[in-house]
């Protein structure tokens, strides 16, 4: 591989970590502005922020496999220690993943709204400690990623 082959793929790498980051911060952001909320009662303003979130959820959850581990499993990556690693976090990071959707799935207000919030403050911690746990493992494979 050239020099100039080199740097552009590092390049490609800094970007898709860029674009995971953006994503991620955009999360967290409505996050902890829904949680400051509490407590959740159905009014258009937490169902706003709830949606905007739930949507920000998926994205950031889409952009995290398109930008890192798609990266790793099409073979583009080389590095043994960075494949070490997905292949021990990757699993978790799905199941994560799953837990993301459901909660889209229950707290969606564009397709049936979002009366019931009685759930939300207990599904919402659960949601930040998973959330928690997959970024620190994000984390781990954007620095052995990073490793030159």
């Amino acid at each position: 591989m050239s020099v100039e082959q080199l740097e552009e793929r590092r390049q490609t790498v800094r970007n898709k970590f860029h674009t995971l980051l953006e994503t991620r911060t955009e999360t967290l952001a409505l996050f902890s502005t829904l949680v400051g909320m509490r407590p959740f009662k159905p009014e258009t303003e937490v169902q706003l922020v709830l949606q905007e979130f739930c949507e920000s959820l998926v994205d950031y959850s889409a952009s995290a496999h398109f930008q890192l581990y798609s990266y790793t499993e099409s073979d583009s990556e080389q590095r043994t220690a960075v494949r070490e690693l997905t292949d021990q976090y990757y699993p978790r990071i799905v199941e994560i993943t799953r837990l993301i959707l459901k909660f889209n799935e229950k707290y969606d207000c564009e397709e049936q709204g979002c009366d019931n919030l009685a759930e939300l403050d207990q599904d919402l911690a659960a949601l930040g400690e998973v959330l928690a746990e997959r970024i620190q493992y994000e984390d781990k494979i954007i620095r052995a990623m990073s490793a030159r």
